[in-house]
Formats: structure tokens, sequence, C-alpha cells
């Protein structure tokens, strides 16, 4: 690992510049995502597994009234989770692996 010596940087850019130099982004990114759900939905207590996968957040519920409550909010979720993660700071959309969420699927 090697961090060039340039001018003098603030932390926010040195924070960003090592997340890619370490390649954490998509990892990083997971959990952004998994923290955006828990905030957008409020089911964070009902939430028992969560994976992220080519743009599909997949939730599982641990209780079927709230699945039903939120399964027709779907495409909100979706806009407001994405609109969590525009304002998130250490959130890197460019990362192929990990990006923007286009789906939520429900279990």
């Amino acid at each position: 690992m090697k961090l060039e010596k340039r001018y003098a940087t603030d932390m926010q850019a040195l924070t960003k510049g090592y997340i890619r130099l370490m390649n954490l982004s998509s990892a990083l990114n997971r959990r952004r995502i998994y923290a955006a759900w828990d905030e957008a939905s409020g089911a964070g207590q009902h939430t028992i597994r969560r994976s992220f996968k080519d743009g599909k957040l997949y939730i599982t519920l641990g209780s079927s009234v709230m699945r039903s409550i939120l399964y027709m909010q779907r495409d909100i979720y979706v806009k407001k989770i994405n609109a969590i993660l525009r304002q998130d700071e250490l959130f890197t959309p460019e990362d192929p692996k990990v990006g923007f969420v286009n789906e939520i699927i429900l279990k």
C-alpha cells in the first residue's frame, strides 16, 4: 500500500481514497444499503435476513403482517433508500458490484 504525498487534503478525501485503495467499497456499500433499509422502512426489528445482489435487495421478514404492509409500498422504499444513499458521503455509486437499489424482494 502506497499513498503519495501531495498537498494537504481533508479527511473526507483521504477516507474515500483509502476505501478505494483497499477495495472496501463493495462491503461498505452493502452495509450502507442495509442501514438505509432500516431507516427508510422502519422494519429493522422485524428483518431477519438481508442480502443484495445485482441491484436487488432481498429482505426476509419475521412478520407476515409487516411483509404484506411493505409489499404494496416497495417502489416508494426503493426511492427512499436511493435518496438516503445519495446523501451518504461514504456510499460509492460507481462501484461495479454494489450500486443503487433497483428492486426490493420481500420474503
